[in-house]
């Protein structure tokens, strides 16, 4: 039988809130500045920590607002920063503080690409420049952000054991219907016992919505495998897909949060009521599941091109 309760290391990124508010949807500019703002301040004042970036349209300008209501309720950050060069990425962690207006990143996620993530795999350069920025402080943790696409350059990392002293954990899709690792870099995780922050909690949306209604899910794959899914929740006897997907993400010791997002009370108050008091899904359900997710890593995930999925 396989072990789904995976043993502790140390106790890198467990001051994590079980739940962290994502920011995608403060950046949508249908919906009005004020409306985003409030709902952002509803998000603070309950404490969890929060996901962000500059990439998410005006969301930085929405936050800033917010944060400028009360500035001693400034939530600890996972900020995406990235870049294919040093020099980019450097910049990359000024355009994420500057329009806060905050010192330092408490997480940031590492999204390394072109010839930068490569020298991280082999232990180039760019493993020295982190530490450095770790040590200054003006980053404090990192964590290594994945998508199948991706997964080579991480096992490497990892394996090569060039993630020491840098990364505290590794961030990626994690929900029924999505699993963004390569099996291969899934095990090594497992292996090594790494944290992990898991995104995107409630896989675009309720599992039904997904299977029935046409054009729900943004992409054919979402609702396929919404079909197989669809079965296995109806059978938990858990009538609500963000507790469902709550608890399967927090089914594996190693989760320490899900990024979950929205810019409506109502979804806010289901992911903090799903995370109050978290129990694990049954063996059974969450077996089931992986073996889905198995297949669909081999048979799509990692074949597919980057940012297609």
């Amino acid at each position: 039988m396989e072990d789904f309760s995976f043993s502790e290391k140390s106790v890198l990124l467990t001051d994590i809130t079980p739940y962290v508010y994502g920011t995608t949807r403060l950046g949508d500019a249908k919906i009005s500045f004020n409306d985003r703002v409030e709902i952002a301040k509803a998000a603070i004042d309950t404490g969890v920590w929060f996901h962000t970036s500059y990439w998410y349209d005006d969301a930085l300008d929405v936050l800033r607002a917010a944060f400028d209501i009360d500035r001693s309720k400034v939530p600890s950050l996972i900020v995406k920063i990235g870049g294919e060069s040093l020099e980019e990425f450097n910049a990359d962690i000024l355009k994420n503080t500057e329009p806060l207006g905050i010192s330092s990143i408490e997480l940031g996620q590492l999204c390394l690409g072109g010839e930068l993530a490569k020298e991280f795999a082999m232990g180039g350069n760019i493993v020295d420049e982190l530490k450095k920025i770790k040590k200054s402080g003006l980053v404090k943790r990192f964590v290594m952000e994945v998508f199948p696409w991706t997964s080579d350059i991480a096992y490497e990392a990892l394996r090569a054991g060039n993630t020491e002293g840098i990364v505290d954990g590794f961030i990626f899709y994690l929900n029924p219907l999505q699993r963004f690792v390569s099996n291969q870099l899934w095990e090594l995780l497992r292996e090594k016992s790494e944290p992990i922050i898991a995104m995107r909690t409630v896989s675009g949306g309720p599992v039904h919505k997904l299977r029935d209604e046409p054009g729900f899910a943004w992409k054919e794959f979402f609702q396929k495998r919404a079909f197989e899914v669809a079965p296995i929740f109806e059978r938990s006897g858990i009538e609500n897909w963000t507790e469902f997907c709550v608890r399967f993400a927090h089914s594996f010791s190693q989760v320490r949060a899900t990024v979950g997002s929205t810019a409506r009370a109502e979804n806010l108050q289901e992911f903090l009521v799903a995370a109050e008091s978290i129990e694990p899904l049954p063996y059974d359900i969450v077996d089931e599941i992986v073996k889905l997710q198995t297949r669909w890593s081999d048979e799509l995930d990692i074949l597919a091109e980057p940012w297609s999925m």
